[in-house]
């Protein structure tokens, strides 16, 4: 637990400090709900409705993407994946910590992203807000565990920027689905079925057991 706390306290101060990955997601989920708001004209039309979920989850994730790329540059930068590997305890709660860390920062993001969404295409989402808050929350453990996970594992290749989507992108197919659908039945319905819920729930117990476990052996390498 010393470690997770350490670990998240040093991603979070030095983020406070650069603010660079943090700036970088908010500008380019912005940007994508600009570009949506020229392709989609219209406003509160019919179709904007049908689509906003996916579109939505489309500038999370790019801006998910983009985040875990720079999660583990710090260290690479400064030659500091070596103390890591050298922490006396489990790495999997190294792996807790940048998680969480990565977590905390997308989560400002998206807050901000959700915020511009609204006003861009006018949705209506007085009494839904806790409710998408805990969707995009349930989607991003699912996103920040395997992510940050592959960005150690693609931090080190030469072709790290490209090399994390093609890694992450086929592995966030269930996270993704049950999150635009969830996201969908609240935006359209206003309620959510179980079933979207429960294949968020599978797919984040699956990926944070898996990622708790194999980071073990990705420092190694």
């Amino acid at each position: 637990m010393n470690v997770l706390l350490a670990v998240l306290w040093k991603d979070l101060i030095t983020e406070w400090r650069g603010r660079d990955r943090a700036v970088a997601m908010l500008l380019f989920s912005l940007l994508v709900v600009v570009i949506f708001h020229f392709a989609l004209p219209g406003g509160t039309g019919e179709r904007t409705r049908d689509l906003a979920p996916g579109l939505l989850w489309i500038a999370y994730v790019f801006a998910a993407v983009l985040g875990l790329n720079r999660a583990f540059s710090l260290e690479l930068e400064n030659d500091a994946l070596t103390g890591l590997a050298l922490v006396p305890r489990d790495r999997g709660w190294v792996f807790l910590g940048k998680a969480l860390a990565s977590f905390l920062i997308l989560g400002v993001v998206q807050a901000i992203t959700a915020l511009a969404f609204v006003l861009v295409f006018e949705l209506d989402l007085r009494g839904a807000w806790l409710a998408l808050a805990g969707i995009v929350a349930l989607g991003n453990v699912g996103l920040c565990s395997v992510g940050t996970l592959f960005g150690a594992i693609a931090v080190r290749t030469r072709f790290r920027e490209v090399m994390l989507p093609l890694l992450l992108l086929p592995l966030l197919i269930p996270v993704l689905s049950g999150s635009v659908r969830a996201t969908q039945d609240l935006l359209l319905g206003g309620e959510v079925a179980f079933a979207p819920l429960q294949l968020l729930l599978v797919a984040d117990a699956v990926y944070l057991i898996a990622s708790f476990v194999g980071f073990e052996y990705v420092l190694d390498e």
